[in-house]
């Protein structure tokens, strides 16, 4: 009986999470308001899957963890029952007891929610129950499925929820590209049409069968192409690539070429950040201070206001403010520089604190504003032509990060770039191997801090006018949050992270009350199942040539000749 307890305890334990995170979502309010977005028209809705999702991931996980498919089976069945005790005990508790005094979302119309809108308590409990236990043995049956197949499913969901979460944007799309109401044929209320999501789907589940047979192919026939031709096909597809991105804020609108701009303006930081903290391993909290000062220079020598100091041009303050941005680094990281892991990180983040009182202060007001800020920035101009809406923004936005992005993978392979990371992995060993870290260190805070300048001389002719507190603290969280999720030292993983974290909340503003919540479950779901980032770095393996021997044969034998 002990030995089955013990074998059962890990499911029980794993369920109870599972029902608490419910229970936690409820209080919230959450699950109410994601109840309100349907997903397919009369089929499904945000919150019910927000509801079972934790059940459909209690099958997934135990089934795979288990030895075998009948243990797997008993353990989801028990996860699943502990889970839906949890839930049910505070559907229970919550309809007897009023406690909206202290979670005001714990209403009767939660319990209805809950219940699936259940007339009879008990009726609703049962249907839980029965929908529960069902998305325990769909996550279980996802488990036992091969690999790319479970992807393809995966994948599938992801598109047939992101279509319905951004169904007034694709429809804004479809009615800018084409006449009429093309989006009726799609969505209704906001909701995907039952056929619509099925022919998603299906495309879904044909574009993977497809995609091995076209690589496959793919790499049958490149190695036989002369190189002059490979380089031509690599040349043509980034083509296509860049005519993509320059056509794009067109067919898009401005709303959606606003939301790229923030998202390129925080992909910028992220490079920049990533010299500090993803290859060189320091914990910079304080990276908002480059954003600012890179700002506040172009933002005083360009305004025509009260704290015009010359009017200058955009193009010819962009450097200085790069260079302001850098020397602000190099300052900032003396006195840090022997400092490591969490010393470092808060120190770095009283820098940042320090930055934002300075902007407030009475004592720096006559230059840059004090609480006023600093107006009449004007917008960035060649010629006669003028950088005036979203879409002119984004090309200045697009070309930066494309520099950026170049300089950041050079650096990346780059001597320096493995003297960084050596570094990041033991800074004592790389001291003991001959690597200056002094110097070293002090170029990644210096280098890292260009990246940051820039992005702010770009924001403050983006806006017209900043404010003091336009650099939070807050700044510097949500770049290092991008480089955690998106993976630290990896291109591809920060261009993902600046997506999922700046552009999807820019685009579901409806849910903005609960985007920090879900910034955390985010943060702590990467940490346990994912602590490499959604994209990690790939492993680098540098190989050594063998040391040339001498012309008289091996060493032992010149030196024993030698001595003979």
């Amino acid at each position: 009986m002990q030995r089955l307890l013990k074998q059962l305890a890990k499911p029980l334990s794993q369920g109870a999470v599972a029902g608490v995170l419910c229970i936690y979502i409820a209080l919230t309010g959450m699950m109410e308001a994601f109840g309100e977005r349907e997903i397919v028209m009369g089929v499904l809705d945000l919150g019910k899957l927000v509801l079972f999702g934790p059940f459909v991931g209690l099958g997934l996980l135990l089934q795979q963890q288990a030895p075998n498919r009948r243990v797997g089976w008993i353990r989801v069945l028990v996860a699943c029952l502990a889970g839906m005790v949890a839930t049910g005990l505070f559907i229970l508790f919550i309809d007897a007891v009023s406690i909206r005094h202290m979670f005001t979302h714990a209403s009767p119309a939660l319990v209805a929610y809950m219940t699936m809108g259940q007339d009879v308590l008990a009726a609703g409990l049962g249907l839980f129950a029965v929908t529960a236990l069902g998305a325990g043995a769909v996550g279980s049956g996802l488990a036992l499925m091969p690999a790319y197949l479970r992807n393809t499913i995966f994948i599938a969901a992801l598109i047939v929820v992101g279509m319905a979460l951004l169904s007034e944007l694709i429809s804004q799309v479809l009615r800018q590209i084409l006449n009429g109401r093309p989006d009726r044929l799609l969505f209704s209320q906001g909701a995907l049409r039952p056929a619509v999501a099925a022919i998603a789907v299906a495309s879904v589940f044909a574009w993977r069968g497809l995609v091995p047979r076209i690589r496959l192919r793919m790499q049958d026939r490149l190695p036989q192409l002369e190189p002059e031709r490979q380089r031509q096909v690599s040349l043509a597809v980034r083509g296509a690539g860049v005519l993509v991105l320059l056509v794009l804020p067109w067919l898009v609108g401005s709303y959606l070429s606003e939301v790229l701009a923030n998202v390129g303006l925080y992909l910028l930081m992220a490079l920049g950040l990533n010299i500090a903290v993803g290859l060189a391993g320091l914990f910079d909290l304080g990276y908002v201070t480059n954003f600012a000062v890179g700002a506040y220079l172009m933002g005083v020598l360009t305004n025509s206001g009260p704290q015009a100091t010359g009017e200058f041009n955009f193009w010819l303050i962009l450097p200085v403010s790069i260079l302001a941005a850098m020397f602000t680094g190099l300052l900032l990281a003396l006195p840090v520089i022997r400092m490591r892991g969490d010393y470092l990180a808060i120190a770095t983040m009283g820098f940042g604190e320090i930055i934002r009182l300075l902007a407030l202060s009475d004592w720096l007001a006559p230059l840059i504003g004090g609480s006023q800020g600093v107006l009449f920035i004007p917008k960035p101009n060649i010629g006669a032509f003028t950088f005036q809406t979203p879409q002119h923004l984004f090309y200045i936005i697009l070309a930066a990060s494309l520099v950026m992005l170049v300089v950041i993978n050079r650096l990346d392979l780059s001597l320096t770039g493995r003297r960084w990371m050596a570094i990041r992995d033991d800074e004592t060993v790389a001291n003991a191997i001959g690597i200056d870290t002094t110097w070293i260190k002090t170029l990644a805070f210096t280098l890292s801090a260009a990246s940051g300048g820039l992005a702010g001389a770009i924001f403050a002719s983006k806006l017209g006018t900043i404010f003091p507190h336009s650099f939070s603290l807050l700044i510097s969280m949500n770049v290092l949050c991008i480089i955690i999720v998106g993976g630290m030292g990896s291109i591809r993983g920060m261009v993902l992270g600046t997506l999922m974290l700046i552009g999807v909340p820019e685009l579901l503003r409806e849910f903005s009350e609960f985007r920090f919540l879900l910034y955390g479950i985010l943060l702590m779901a990467v940490a346990i199942y994912r602590p490499g980032g959604l994209m990690p770095a790939r492993a680098r393996h540098y190989r050594t040539e063998p040391a040339p021997q001498p012309a008289g044969g091996t060493p032992a034998a010149s030196s024993s000749a030698a001595s003979g």
